[in-house]
């Protein structure tokens, strides 16, 4: 910036203000003089992306005569709310010894006294309030999730990395046992805005079909957020086929599957089972969150090359468009209900509120087809 320059900063409040920027002005310096504009849980951004402090990024970013700069909040995490406390102290008052001595001489002797000393001694006082409560893990009753009991109830796995967190969420360390034989465990909190899954459990679905041991095949897995925590519920004797189109959420998986040795990832159409079918093999439980039109059908698929024989599926599906109600279908159809008989319901269906708005589950039973059991046996 070869001169001085105006740049217009945008309060949250809205308010528009013009501040005069030096030219050899760092980022540190313009965000001195917005001080006033900005409280301390605000940020400066230009153009999407968090300004640093080094005088060079000023001129980089092209904050010219006239730019825009917006404050905006910072982000907060979640998890347990943090602690408050309040402390107090009194400070170092006491008395030191005395010091000194007498000495004596030949003729005209001499007599001195060392000086007195004080310090030492200090007192000092503190009080803390609402430090982190400790936190009680119980077993839920899906076998491999658990309930981590604290300031407030949240749905937790055993994590399978330790020291690893997949997507920020907050990790629990707690310890098990007694004595010399104590052990510390650490549990990822599993957050149902984020995984289907996790609603699913918590909006009380009868089971998951899945347990520490099992075979699961996941369709639609993205970058791996719900994978993680089905990794951590089947365990190490358990394995997860994790199965995703998108090339740019397959490279997330792929690294989440680096330090989770019981996650296999698909980079492929679950469309085509037939393309994977050499990767896969039989599966207690199908999760499927791929969000087609044709979801049941792509479930239908997978479900005939590799789920068991009475094994079961979950599908996350989205509820239909208004364009879908009865009230927009043809008259003739809403008026010979005999022509179009509904189908069975499923054996189980859930909705997802309120994590998640017009999304619901279903678990279904995979019978094989009783003519093809008798032409393969």
């Amino acid at each position: 910036m070869s001169r001085c320059s105006t740049i217009n900063v945008t309060t949250l409040a809205g308010r528009s203000e013009a501040v005069e920027v030096g030219p050899s002005a760092s980022v540190g310096d313009l965000k001195r003089k917005i001080s006033l504009l900005a409280p301390e849980n605000q940020r400066l951004y230009f153009r999407g992306a968090l300004l640093g402090d080094n005088a060079a990024e000023l001129a980089e970013c092209g904050l010219s005569d006239g730019a825009r700069v917006n404050l905006v909040a910072a982000m907060r995490g979640g998890g347990f709310s943090p602690g408050k406390g309040k402390g107090k102290g009194d400070g170092g008052k006491g008395k030191g010894g005395k010091g000194g001595g007498k000495g004596k001489g030949d003729g005209k002797g001499g007599k001195g006294k060392g000086g007195k000393g004080k310090g030492g001694k200090g007192k000092g006082k503190g009080k803390g309030k609402g430090g982190a409560k400790q936190v009680v893990v119980k077993p839920h009753r899906h076998e491999g999730v658990y309930i981590a009991s604290g300031k407030e109830d949240v749905l937790v796995t055993r994590n399978l990395a330790v020291g690893d967190s997949v997507y920020g969420e907050k990790r629990i360390a707690v310890e098990e046992g007694e004595g010399e034989e104590k052990t510390k465990i650490e549990y990822r909190v599993w957050n149902p805005f984020r995984s289907k899954l996790a609603a699913a459990i918590l909006g009380g679905v009868d089971s998951i079909w899945m347990k520490p041991g099992s075979k699961v095949l996941y369709l639609g897995a993205a970058s791996g957020t719900s994978v993680s925590h089905v990794s951590d519920l089947v365990g190490e004797t358990g394995c997860v086929y994790a199965v995703e189109f998108s090339h740019r959420s397959g490279r997330d998986l792929i690294n989440v599957a680096k330090k989770r040795t019981n996650i296999i990832p698909i980079i492929e159409d679950a469309r085509h089972p037939q393309k994977y079918r050499m990767l896969v093999g039989m599966v207690d439980c199908i999760f499927a969150d791929v969000a087609q039109p044709d979801q049941a059908r792509i479930v239908a698929l997978n479900a005939a090359l590799f789920l068991k024989n009475e094994g079961h599926s979950v599908i996350s599906i989205k509820a239909r468009s208004s364009r879908d109600t009865p009230e927009s279908q043809p008259r003739s159809s809403r008026d010979a209900p005999e022509m179009h008989p509904p189908p069975p319901p499923p054996p189980l269906q859930l909705t997802l509120e309120p994590y998640e708005r017009d999304h619901a589950v279903v678990v279904s039973c995979y019978r094989q087809d009783k003519s093809k059991k008798q032409k393969t046996s």
